[in-house]
């Protein structure tokens, strides 16, 4: 009876280390897509960057001295997103994870519908109330939303559209964390009425259930390129 527990528990911390090795080996993808390269002279590496020395490393490559202040919110959504990856701080390569501050202004300050295509996103009220919320899948598209006060924390699923807005009267700030060292993000009205070149407005209009020309007014939100 003895030899067959030990059997198991020497089988199970095989197949861990095993499945442990697999992920080590094959990460999840932090960009939007990774085209194979038959030529290796024509290769990247799947995270993007080169990776240091370790015995180069220096408090800076971990520090970002950036959230202490509330930036100047010049949007027309009323917000402003300061984010903390990879690109800020090079020691997160390969982490998987990454961080951004969020300022709203009063009345209306919103962070627009958008999606992270590789990260979950975990936000905590630090001043302020917010209305925030996501939407399922098809073919449900149901709304979850809930109104934040601070210290409240919120969670947002990997790929869902979701939104954060401040109804009230003073400046609201929120700090969230995501689960990819690049997490990306696709704003909704950006990616639809934006895109480069625009996508014909007859496709649109049907796509929507509306006539061309509102889609021709809000196209015209956005610079047109070739």
């Amino acid at each position: 009876m003895k030899s067959s527990v030990v059997y198991v528990i020497v089988a199970a911390v095989f197949l861990a280390s095993v499945s442990s090795t697999v992920n080590a080996n094959d990460p999840g993808s932090v960009q939007d897509f990774c085209v194979a390269a038959g030529n290796p002279n024509a290769a990247v590496f799947v995270n993007g960057q080169f990776c240091k020395d370790p015995k180069l490393a220096v408090a800076e490559d971990f520090f970002l001295a950036a959230f202490n202040k509330p930036g100047v919110i010049t949007s027309p959504q009323g917000s402003l997103v300061k984010p903390a990856n990879v690109a800020q701080i090079p020691g997160l390569n390969t982490l998987g994870i990454s961080m951004v501050r969020i300022d709203y202004a009063p009345r209306g300050g919103m962070n627009p519908p958008h999606i992270h295509p590789r990260a979950t996103e975990i936000l905590v009220v630090l001043e302020g109330t917010l209305h925030v919320g996501f939407i399922t899948s098809n073919p449900d598209n149901k709304l979850i939303s809930k109104t934040l006060k601070k210290g409240d924390v919120f969670v947002f699923p990997v790929g869902l559209i979701h939104a954060q807005i401040n109804h009230g009267n003073t400046p609201a700030v929120a700090i969230a964390a995501l689960s990819s060292q690049n997490p990306g993000v696709i704003t909704i009205a950006n990616a639809v009425f934006g895109s480069k070149p625009f996508i014909p407005t007859d496709i649109l209009a049907k796509a929507f259930q509306v006539d061309t020309k509102i889609i021709d007014q809000l196209q015209a939100q956005f610079p047109k390129q070739a």
